[in-house]
Order: structure tokens, then C-alpha cells, then sequence
């Protein structure tokens, strides 16, 4: 009998449920790939066309090293055609880590009393906001517990003081946020704020392992965070994220997962999420999980190839989780933004060496490279370090943003706008040679650019920026 896993699928409405595991199962079980349909199916990515559950099932189920290595190279060459050269560089900051789950992979979960419980107000939250423009940065993540305390009101406020705090040269330009679910009067008012993307994780799409991790709590509601985008939504949020925490069931299940919650966004709001994030487990305080499904570098590795092929414009941020090594080899075919300089202690960012206290850490940080560490190896690996934050001023954002991605615009305007936040940098923060490393690869690419207006502009802009003038952008 024909495989015809459409008689699983949940129709998409909004704020419902959308998951069903016996049509991934169907997938992963029946799509057995041979060279030719995997070649097939990367040249349909290479056309910019998003991939369907069937397409990427196959693409899962490609085991042997000659369809795993073109699968890679793939994403490597889509990688070139829609993003360019550019990686998005940003940075978390911990506002508070008061929380009332029991999770039982992370280390600020409400039954481990070692950790110290704060939450950043007024002038803390300040002091760590000038510390990080200090460095340079322009692009934040705040991170918030899942606590009564951080209900909608103090998330907008939060938001509202870091718009303010200019030091220097310095100002961050988008904050998005990654906090617990709301009603959708609640996204209502942290839209208000000026939010860029708001992110929620589900952490893990298998319902009976979310069970099994999330102890007590409301986070063990998986409805209730499942359909959170929705609700967000509903709000007015177009630009949204979501992520798996790969390690506490199959990850190609997970996969499946990641893109059928596209196709339901796609299906009810006609735009899919602005971002995907990929965690990988790793130690933290009191960790208490069934290890069996955790990823190793290899998997990694073939997982986010595998999504950077099965949705060409939506970009995957990669964290200071992973050490060095991998991030420098997944760069190179997948993603898109990245962290640099992080610190997730609560006031970490103006914590001296001898202050700092690894046990406060939600999670192990494996890459403790400064911002300008990372900024020095991406242009040894020829990419260009960018701060831009042009769309979500210009609201190009939701379902603008995919007017604006699919035809190449991001290749267009995203490499400029890249370099003129790079000649920011370079001007008020970087050292010498750094200084003068990064002009000379901004002298590179423009030498690779066509003569025209554009370029003429360009050249100008970046003259001004040399003149002190700030924010310009296409």
C-alpha cells in the first residue's frame, strides 16, 4: 500500500496543537533515500524552495558518507547564495533567573538551591547594558526565568531601559527577548516595548520526553508553549524564533519537528519564524537526564546542513555552548548569527575573573573567546562581522521580511549594511591591528563589487562613518 502519511496530518488552526508523532514517525520509518533522490532533493533547496517533511525525512535517513558530504556541501553553497559572507554577531544578557520549573536538564531550576536568585533592576541592569556596548555590541538577547515576576510589564520595562542607555559611541539598536509563554494581552504590551524577536524554545517536540524533563511547574503545559508563537502572533509579534534542546530525544525526530512547526506558521500567519536555535545539551547544575539521545559532533553537524537546506531563508543562530572547532566548522554551511563575548552569569558582563562563579551558569559556555576575538577569526575564515539591525528598523520584518529574502535581497543589502556596522566597530572599539585587518577586507569586498550607484553610496557612507556619523544603512 502507497505511504500517504497525509492521513496523520493535523489540519493547522490557530492556537492549536499541530504536532502529530505518527505522521513524523511515517516519515523518518518509509523515506529511504538512494544518492539520486538525495542530489534531487539538495538541487530543489539550491532553487531557493523550501523543503517538505518528506524531502527533509530522506535527507535524515541519508547515512552513508557520500550523500552526508553532498548534503553538506549543499548547505555550504546555499549558504553562499542567500546570506553571502556576513555573520550576525550578538550577545545575551541575563535579566533574571528567578524560576518556578523543575526542568530537569538546566541548572536554574526551581528545586537547586546553590544558585544565587537575582533579577537585574535599574541600575544593574544599566551597568551590564554600558559593559557590553563598551565591547561593542549593538544586538541583545535578554533572558528571563519563568517567574511570576516577569510578567509582562517588567519584560517591557527591561526592554524600554536598554533602548536608553547610550555610552559613548555605544547604543544597542535590537533587543529580542526569550522569555516564558503569554496571554496574548501580555505580548500586546512587550510588542510595545519595541521588542526585535521574541524566542521561545519547546525544548523537545516528543511530548512523552517533555513529560519525563519537565517535572513541575507550568512549563510541563506543552500545549500551552507550543502554541505560544501563535498567541505572540496574535499580538501583532511577527518575528519570532524557535529551538529544540538537542539531547533529550532523537534528533531527527526533532528535526521533523523544527519544520513542521514552520509549515504551521507558514500555514496560519503566512510567514514562517525570523530565526531557529539548536542548544545542544550540556552539563549544568543537578543535570538529570537519560543521556541515550544525545547528539555527537558528527550528528550535529549533519542536523544543521540538513535545516539550513530545508529552509533556505530562515536564519539559525549557533551559541557559545558549543566550543570553537565546531562553531568554526558549522559556520561554514548553516548558519547565520552567532554570539561573541558571551557571559550568562547574572551580572557576569561586569564581573572581574576572580568574581566569576561557573556554578551561577544556567548551562556550560564552551567558547569564552571577547567579541573581538571572534570578530579577529571570522575574518580569518573571510566572513564579515555585522552588526546590522537595518530590516527591523526599516520593518522588514514577519511577512515583509520573506518579500524582501526570497528574491536575494539579504545577499544585496545585508553584505553593505554589514560592513558600514563592521566600520563602526572597527572606529570605536577595535585595536590597531584589528582596525586595520577589517579595512583592508572592507577594501576587498568592495573592489569585488560592481561599479555603480550602489556601490558610489556605499563608498560615502562609509566615509561618514570615518566622520563620526552613526546608524547608516540601506
Amino acid at each position: 500500500m502507497k505511504f500517504t502519511p497525509e492521513k496523520y496530518a493535523i489540519a493547522d488552526e490557530a492556537m492549536k496543537p499541530f504536532i502529530d508523532e505518527n505522521e513524523i514517525n511515517e516519515y523518518l520509518k518509509n523515506c529511504k533515500p538512494t544518492m539520486e533522490k538525495v542530489q534531487q532533493i539538495i538541487d530543489k533547496s539550491l532553487s531557493k524552495n523550501r523543503l517538505s517533511l518528506e524531502d527533509t525525512a530522506y535527507l535524515l535517513n541519508a547515512e552513508m558518507p557520500e550523500m552526508v558530504e553532498a548534503i553538506k556541501e549543499g548547505a555550504r553553497e546555499l549558504k553562499k547564495r542567500v546570506y553571502g559572507e556576513r555573520i550576525v554577531l550578538f550577545a545575551p544578557l541575563y535579566v533574571g533567573n528567578l524560576c518556578t520549573n523543575n526542568c530537569a536538564y538546566c541548572g536554574f531550576k526551581e528545586s537547586n538551591k546553590k544558585v544565587k536568585r537575582e533579577t537585574l533592576t535599574g541600575n544593574e541592569l544599566i551597568e551590564q547594558v554600558e559593559a557590553l556596548e563598551d565591547n561593542g555590541h549593538k544586538r541583545l538577547v535578554l533572558v528571563y526565568g519563568e517567574h511570576p515576576k516577569y510578567d509582562a510589564n517588567f519584560i517591557a520595562e527591561s526592554v524600554r531601559t536598554v533602548y536608553k542607555v547610550k555610552k559613548g559611541m555605544g547604543e544597542i539598536r535590537r533587543v529580542n527577548i526569550n522569555a516564558a509563554p503569554l496571554e496574548i494581552d501580555g505580548f500586546k504590551i512587550v510588542k510595545e516595548s519595541g521588542i526585535g524577536t521574541y524566542q521561545i524554545f519547546q525544548e523537545t517536540y516528543h511530548q512523552g520526553t517533555y513529560s519525563e524533563v519537565h517535572l513541575s511547574g507550568h512549563k510541563r503545559n506543552y500545549d500551552w508553549r507550543l502554541t505560544a508563537l501563535d498567541r505572540a502572533q496574535e499580538a501583532g509579534i511577527d518575528d519570532v524564533g524557535i529551538g529544540v534542546l538537542f539531547g533529550l530525544y532523537n534528533w531527527k525526530f526533532e528535526v521533523m519537528g523544527l519544520l513542521r512547526h514552520v509549515n504551521h506558521l507558514e500555514a496560519v500567519y503566512n510567514v514562517g519564524p525570523h530565526t531557529i536555535s539548536f542548544p545542544r545539551i550540556q552539563n549544568a547544575l543537578n543535570l538529570d537526564i537519560d543521556k541515550s539521545s544525545l547528539v555527537s559532533n558528527d550528528e550535529f553537524v549533519r542536523l544543521i546542513a540538513i535545516l539550513r537546506l530545508a529552509v533556505p531563508y530562515t536564519g539559525m543562530i549557533l551559541t557559545a555552548r558549543e566550543v570553537k572547532s565546531i562553531r568554526d566548522e558549522i559556520i561554514r554551511f548553516g548558519v547565520s548569527q552567532i554570539d561573541g563575548g558571551t557571559n550568562i552569569q547574572m551580572k557576569g558582563y561586569t564581573k572581574k575573573k576572580d568574581e566569576q562563579n561557573l556554578d551561577e551558569e544556567q548551562f556550560s559556555i564552551n567558547d569564552n573567546r571577547s567579541l573581538e576575538e571572534v570578530i579577529v577569526e571570522l575574518m580569518h575564515q573571510g566572513f564579515i562581522p555585522s552588526f546590522c539591525t537595518a530590516c527591523y528598523r526599516l520593518g522588514r520584518t514577519g511577512e515583509h521580511f520573506m518579500e524582501f529574502s526570497v528574491p536575494g535581497f539579504i545577499k544585496r543589502y545585508c553584505q553593505p549594511n554589514a560592513l558600514l556596522t563592521f566600520a563602526e566597530y572597527l572606529q570605536d572599539y577595535a585595536n590597531p591591528e584589528t582596525k586595520e585587518n577589517g579595512y583592508k577586507m572592507i577594501d576587498e569586498k568592495l573592489d569585488e563589487m560592481e561599479n555603480d550607484t550602489f556601490k558610489h553610496s556605499l563608498i560615502k557612507k562609509l566615509e561618514l562613518i570615518k566622520q563620526k556619523q552613526r546608524d547608516l544603512y540601506f
